[in-house]
């Protein structure tokens, strides 16, 4: 269910789309440690190659190791509206955006390089990020020069923050925010509105639909059995991180479905979790968020970091 590995598996389907954006650029903007502020209201950074030509759309290539705040894939419109708005604010479209993701040591990941279209919108507001595979060869000829494909030796790594504690908690559903599902199947077109979300806690919508995973069950099932699973919890007490070994143990117990063992998972794996964040968002869980407003559920668990005062 991890957003990061949905977007390398929608990668592999989407074409590339680059066709006429080739020209001979120059690397204009290399910075090694460049920040911007994400939805979880902290910064996040990664390495950001600039490369542009007269008469060309900019090409931004960026490269982060795993551990430097929120990801790449995550954050995308964050990074893209930050590098737009500071380095090509003068473009009407937004640069053409490359990514690539590594591992805690810099070493390489099986995504590879990956394009990333958006739905061109109001200046410095890059919006819908759909994500296509692209081969380092492709890359040079789109660019026209080399492109360095590490993180490079002004790479600094980011001193350890504290750790915060992990809450899971009761959350009336209703009150998440609207979510913009980034890599949304065809049943998630706009994320959910107010009054559709109201109509359906009026007329809740139970059982599976066949569209996708997030419809494959009956949420309103799964969220009992997540706030049942909590309360027992309290008791013990559980810590988070055993939460999802929990959750599963107490799912097979009662003879759940498969479908239902794993959505129960999701909620309480750690890492994983629907996780609103400070401002108005998500740090994590938003296609699960739509399916449970989609169904009507009232309450459901949702997971907080609580940071030491």
């Amino acid at each position: 269910m991890d957003d990061d590995l949905s977007a390398v598996a929608a990668s592999r389907r989407e074409p590339i789309g680059l066709d006429g954006l080739s020209a001979p650029r120059r690397r204009t903007v290399d910075e090694h440690m460049f920040s911007a502020l994400v939805t979880s209201g902290q910064s996040s950074t990664c390495r950001l190659q600039l490369f542009t030509a007269d008469g060309a759309r900019p090409v931004v290539v960026v490269t982060q190791v795993m551990g430097e705040g929120m990801s790449l894939t995550n954050a995308v419109e964050a990074f893209a509206a930050a590098a737009w708005e500071r380095y090509c604010p003068q473009e009407v479209l937004p640069p053409v955006w490359v990514q690539r993701l590594l591992g805690s040591e810099g070493e390489a990941l099986p995504t590879g390089f990956q394009v990333v279209r958006f739905t061109e919108g109001q200046p410095y507001r890059p919006q819908n990020p759909r994500w296509s595979a692209i081969t380092v060869e492709q890359l040079k000829e789109l660019v026209g020069t080399r492109v360095e494909e590490g993180c490079g030796d002004g790479y600094v790594p980011r001193p350890e923050e504290p750790e915060p504690d992990l809450v899971f908690e009761e959350f009336t559903v209703v009150r998440l925010a609207r979510p913009r599902p980034f890599r949304k199947p065809e049943c998630m077109p706009v994320g959910v509105t107010w009054w559709r979300r109201w109509a359906r806690q009026a007329w809740p919508r139970r059982g599976a639909r066949g569209c996708c995973w997030y419809h494959g069950g009956d949420w309103h099932e799964v969220s009992a059995m997540a706030l049942d699973v909590l309360k027992q919890a309290r008791a013990q007490p559980v810590a988070p991180q055993d939460m999802e070994q929990y959750a599963v143990a107490h799912a097979d117990a009662a003879g759940a479905s498969r479908w239902q063992v794993e959505a129960l998972a999701t909620l309480f794996n750690v890492a994983d979790a629907i996780q609103p964040s400070r401002n108005p968002g998500y740090i994590n869980g938003q296609h699960r968020a739509q399916a449970l407003l989609d169904a009507g559920v009232r309450r459901t668990v949702v997971l907080r970091m609580v940071w030491a005062q």
